[in-house]
């Protein structure tokens, strides 16, 4: 089982989320660049992980598709992935300003 929670924001860019998230959480975000989603940040957690990436992903056509359609004023995501709910997580995430919890689900 894995429990999955997305947040959103579009108060902060990619970067400034990554400093926050970083220095709330005392994580290091290393860079990474993937064809679907183009560039993101991951930082481990214990037994876990949490991402931050443009909502916006590059398109093979030119033109970027919504990682999280549903929501497309969130202009930059956060990621988590825990093996169990994590509530202290979770309120540290919910303490940061401009940052809105958008979606659960565990499976």
């Amino acid at each position: 089982m894995a429990d999955h929670h997305t947040y959103g924001t579009s108060t902060h860019t990619a970067g400034e989320l990554v400093r926050l998230v970083g220095d709330r959480l005392g994580l290091v975000f290393t860079e990474r660049d993937s064809d679907y989603r183009g560039v993101y940040h991951l930082a481990g957690i214990p037994n876990g992980r949490i991402e931050i990436q443009l909502n916006p992903i590059p398109g093979d056509d030119g033109e970027g598709d919504l990682y999280v359609p549903e929501h497309p004023a969130a202009q930059v995501l956060l990621l988590t992935t825990t093996p169990t709910p994590g509530p202290a997580l979770q309120a540290r995430l919910d303490s940061i300003e401009g940052l809105t919890h958008l979606n659960h689900e565990t499976v």
